[in-house]
């Protein structure tokens, strides 16, 4: 999927950067409190890290949020948890009226998290990596005085190889096995996945976090894959080797993170799983929503403070 490049900068203009192996030319606007809102779904896995990053900088007074509802037709997700179903502040029940305020035959899917500028009500852009990534150099003079450095410069080229491999064997990895259209896709998409897990499993053996000590962007776009996992990509996308549960090094770390200010406090497992199990009529006709697995489990001692 093409998303709309845009970025929000200290210095607004053009900007031309290298990221994730990317070279962009894209306009940009610039950083002003009050002057954007992130609408997200705290459904979603994507969305889900911009509104952790958001919490974690302390951004919550300088860029306001509105939050979808957990499911969508095939047109948007729409606000469906607000009062009469609207947006308070843009005035919408689809979050796809921002996108045709600025592109009336917006021809893509309609995604979250969208950065919307609230006076034009248009969306300025829904590039969802570089969202969290502005967040944290673009709006530093907003951070609170005790925000974490999310992106520390002496492990960052490696935490760039981390997340690459993330992104495309996890994150994208679950969603690989549960849209498989193939036995053999299937089969390959899984033995990916688990590749990677067991990677992940022992680099997290011997280490808090994924870059050490710290929390990273690293650890926050690996938590809203593996806080889903149990929930739905086990059963749901037969992502089914064993559960999170099952792996004491991930479980910990898991639980360290939803224990964590910022990141458990984003997470409503009923909305997750109602996302997944009514939103993919083709893998789930029924739309039967499961009762379980038993979440009071994630506030459990996790035991990571000594690594």
């Amino acid at each position: 999927m093409n998303y709309i490049p845009d970025r929000i900068t200290a210095e607004p203009g053009r900007s031309r950067d290298t990221f994730a192996g990317a070279e962009l030319d894209v306009p940009t606007w610039p950083v002003e409190p009050g002057r954007y809102r992130l609408v997200a779904a705290a459904a979603c896995p994507w969305a889900n890290r911009a509104i952790i990053v958001r919490n974690l900088l302390g951004l919550q007074d300088v860029i306001s949020m509105g939050l979808a509802g957990p499911t969508h037709d095939v047109r948007s997700w729409t606000f469906d948890l607000d009062p009469g179903g609207v947006d308070p502040v843009l005035g919408y029940e689809r979050l796809q009226q921002a996108y045709f305020a600025r592109y009336p035959d917006y021809p893509r899917g309609i995604t979250v998290p969208a950065m919307v500028d609230v006076e034009s009500k248009a969306v300025v852009t829904n590039d969802f990596p570089w969202i969290t990534h502005d967040f944290f150099f673009e709006w530093r003079e907003h951070h609170r005085a005790d925000a974490p450095d999310l992106w520390p410069a002496e492990c960052r080229e490696e935490m760039e190889e981390v997340m690459r491999r993330i992104f495309t064997e996890v994150n994208n990895g679950v969603y690989r096995c549960g849209f498989a259209g193939s036995q053999k896709a299937y089969d390959d998409a899984y033995d990916r996945l688990w590749t990677a897990m067991d990677w992940l499993e022992e680099r997290l053996t011997h280490r808090r976090y994924l870059m050490g000590e710290s929390i990273t962007e690293a650890d926050v776009r690996l938590f809203t894959t593996l806080v889903r996992f149990d929930a739905v990509y086990h059963g749901h996308f037969k992502c089914n080797r064993n559960k999170i549960t099952e792996m004491p090094a991930l479980w910990g770390y898991a639980r360290d993170l939803y224990q964590t200010p910022g990141f458990g406090e984003t997470i409503d497992f009923e909305q997750i799983k109602a996302h997944y199990y009514v939103v993919h009529e083709d893998i789930n006709p029924t739309g039967i929503i499961p009762k379980g697995p038993d979440t009071s489990v994630w506030t459990t001692p996790h035991g990571r403070d000594s690594l």
